[in-house]
């Protein structure tokens, strides 16, 4: 037995009968440049072993000495018949061809794509797509995505929060290039911590994610992939500035240093001044704020020896002012005289992530992630002070290879991570370091044609949460052609940061409570522990000569122990642990359609089952609306002889009625209904590209002017046992209307 171990331990190591191709597939485009082209077949002549190309044009398919005959097509493009001898990387260009049988086919990238062929439920967002919604950052994201939910936390921070599967974003895991980022005291307002322009992609990941970035993934993962040195813009400048007075600038420089090195810097900055209160309510409705956010990235290619790295340095400052109108921090700070807050964050961050891929033996690679942080918020909300310092380490190793042939692929590896915390919370005092280490291993199995499936196991030993064990399990079946039937289940663990991630409580008057009759190790709370199941369906399709699909998905969470947000007593927040009871279901259904030539559209609608069981028993969450629909059209013109056209992009969103939090222990005038009004909103912006070059956008956000009635409890009275500002389910602000303009130079 012990022999046996041995062999299976290192079998992974040896060379295997079956090798793998790997290339590219480019088109020149109309200014004679070659790009990356999606979306192409490559597939091996009278066989049905082949790939589809990525985002990037690339694509890897298995090889055996018999295969000689590589076929390459794509529709509006000659295909073409190259000849293997040996499996070298490969570079190909396709031609277009503009007549094909006396019909005209053209072609164009999807800004948001779908994978057939992958095990995991994953949507991949390019940069295009975020441009739709001139995005300033992270967390303005999403709104042209019927996946993620987006709404304000409270009615005086501005801050945004996102949900996935009826979840809030604790019980996701938030990634920069597959590295933790969005994590611990960066919880609240992380996400507007990465500018718009900075990402490549993202990459949104539905259920459980894979073993190999950890095991604190729930509901699901996103990912931000950014820009890279040597395939950003030499210069982009991005300027914006709204209706509202807030202003915007991006700047990315970046140049090449050498043949191995090319690096970039990144600034970014955006300031708000102006005080508005549309709804007289005697608070801002959009707090006062200032960030500077710099980054310096280096990228290291050396494809001869097999390696590749990117090296990240940052630091930011994020400073916002809300509260009364009248509230001056120079004399009013943690008095009575006025409610006031001050958010002030510093925060330091280096990352990096280094690869190498074995030349003789491409299936063979070794990949390592690092990344060290320190975050310091500094702030006050009316007469309470919360302040946290968090200090991170992240390590994870990961080594590829393939059992036998390249249909059996595995990844293995350890990971390690560091947090250290320190919290004041009013006038008390939390300190605590968390560390783990953790090993890894996952097998994947895709033929290429019907199956593709992935198991993964990994083991923690964490000095808070114990040992535990973390499966995921994701299968991916083809019935058909263009269906993709997927099913995954799996268990997720993580250690809750209170008042990190529910900052939005120090700016009500409610008493804080924690039971922990459990004496766990965190704030006396044991660690939530959940199970995810889900299944979804994709069946690619055309309706009248033009292309479609739609999706069908429903995912099942179900929470062995939950750290429960007990909002249900108008006086107090309480938290405490409770097993078993509290689930999340979520039934989404989506339709996109190419409905003529550069005209696309998405239409969604989504049922949220979320229940939570409390103390007092089982409710509906509070402010997650059981249904929504979604609607997001898009259309661009032809070029002209100039090079310029126009794009057209409109989103509607609409949510259904929101169960307030109890406050009939209120007096009557403090009293809330049930139930919040259904809320629609709409957005449009219209862009015109002059040239590759030069291009100048003008949208609106909200233009039918929703707007939430008096979404401070007790606004009356900040200092009053009433006064409360987390009963948010719609827009404060109103309509908001923005330009901007974007020039490149390549």
């Amino acid at each position: 037995m012990k022999r046996i171990l041995i062999i299976l331990l290192w079998l992974p190591l040896f060379s295997f009968s079956q090798t793998e191709i790997s290339g590219e597939i480019v088109e020149v485009n109309a200014e004679n440049k070659e790009v990356p082209l999606p979306g192409a077949n490559v597939y091996w002549l009278n066989s049905t072993i082949g790939d589809v190309t990525d985002f990037d044009g690339k694509f890897t398919i298995p090889y055996q000495s018999d295969y000689n005959k590589l076929v390459i097509s794509y529709v509006g493009y000659k295909t073409d018949t190259l000849t293997i001898r040996e499996p070298k990387p490969i570079r190909h260009i396709l031609q277009s061809t503009s007549t094909l049988d006396e019909v005209t086919v053209t072609s164009r990238k999807q800004a948001t794509a779908k994978s057939y062929l992958q095990a995991q439920n994953i949507m991949t967002v390019s940069s295009d797509e975020l441009l739709k919604a001139a995005c300033c950052n992270l967390s303005e994201s999403f709104e042209t995505n019927p996946s993620i939910d987006v709404n304000f936390a409270d009615a005086v921070t501005g801050t945004r929060q996102i949900k996935m599967l009826g979840l809030t974003s604790p019980y996701i895991l938030i990634a920069t290039e597959n590295i933790p980022t969005v994590r611990g005291a960066s919880q609240a307002y992380g996400l507007s911590f990465t500018p718009g322009t900075w990402v490549e992609s993202i990459q949104i990941t539905k259920g459980m994610g894979s073993v190999v970035n950890g095991y604190e993934s729930i509901a699901g993962q996103i990912n931000a992939e950014l820009q890279k040195p040597t395939k950003d813009d030499r210069l982009f400048v991005n300027l914006y500035g709204a209706s509202n007075e807030r202003l915007e600038l991006n700047t990315h420089l970046n140049t090449k240093i050498s043949d191995r090195w090319s690096t970039g810097l990144y600034l970014h900055g955006n300031t708000h001044q102006k005080k508005h209160d549309v709804n007289d309510d005697g608070f801002l409705d959009i707090p006062l704020y200032n960030q500077i956010n710099v980054m310096n990235r280096w990228q290291y290619t050396d494809a001869e020896n097999g390696f590749v790295g990117f090296f990240n340095v940052r630091y930011l400052i994020d400073e916002k002012q809300t509260g009364e109108l009248d509230f001056n921090p120079e004399t009013d700070k943690l008095t009575a005289n006025a409610w006031g807050s001050e958010i002030d964050t510093k925060r330091f961050d280096f990352s990096g992530k280094m690869g190498y891929v074995n030349p003789e033996l491409p299936w063979q690679s070794l990949g390592v992630q690092f990344a060290v942080s320190n975050h310091q918020q500094d702030s006050y909300f009316g007469l309470r002070e919360y302040n946290i310092e968090h200090n991170s380490i992240y390590s994870n190793v990961i080594y590829n290879s393939i059992i036998s042939d390249s249909r059996h692929k595995i990844k293995t590896g350890v990971s390690f991570t560091y947090d250290y915390y320190d919290e004041l919370v009013v006038s008390n005092d939390f300190e605590r370091t968390e560390n783990s280490v953790g090993a890894f291993f996952e097998y994947n199995f895709d033929n290429l044609e019907k199956l593709n499936l992935t198991a993964g196991i990994r083991v923690d030993n964490h000095n808070k949460l114990g040992f535990f064990i973390t499966p995921r399990f994701h299968v991916r079946y083809t019935p058909w052609e263009k269906s993709a039937f997927r099913a995954s289940f799996g268990r997720g663990k993580r250690s809750a940061n209170i008042f990190a991630e529910n900052q939005s409580l120090f700016a009500t008057s409610r008493n804080i409570n924690i039971f922990n009759s459990n004496g766990g190790e965190i704030y006396g709370l044991d660690p939530e522990i959940a199970w995810n199941y889900g299944v979804s369906y994709l069946q690619g399709f055309n309706l009248f000569g033009r292309k479609a699909d739609v999706t069908v998905d429903f995912y099942r969470t179900d929470f062995q122990n939950q750290v429960v947000v007990d909002w249900e007593n108008p006086r107090e927040i309480n938290f405490y642990n409770l097993k078993n009871g509290s689930y999340a279901n979520s039934f989404q259904t989506e339709l996109n359609y190419n409905a003529f030539e550069r005209f696309d559209l998405r239409l969604a609608y989504k049922f949220y089952d979320v229940k939570t069981r409390y103390q007092s028993g089982e409710n509906i969450r509070p402010l997650t609306p059981k249904h929504r629909f979604f609607a997001n059209v898009g259309y661009e013109t032809n070029l002209n002889d100039k090079g310029g056209l126009w794009k057209f992009d409109a989103t509607f969103n609409w949510l259904g009625e929101q169960r307030f939090a109890s406050t009939l222990s209120n007096p009557v005038e403090y009293q809330l209904p049930e139930n919040s009004p259904t809320v629609g909103t709409l957005n449009v912006q219209i862009t015109k590209v002059f040239s590759p070059k030069f291009e100048v956008y003008l949208g609106g956000e909200n233009i039918t002017n929703v707007r939430q009635d008096n979404p401070i409890l007790g606004a009356d009275d900040p200092f009053g046992a009433n006064f409360d500002t987390t009963f948010v389910y719609g827009p404060i602000f109103g309509s908001m209307y923005y330009a901007g303009l974007r020039f490149r130079i390549k």
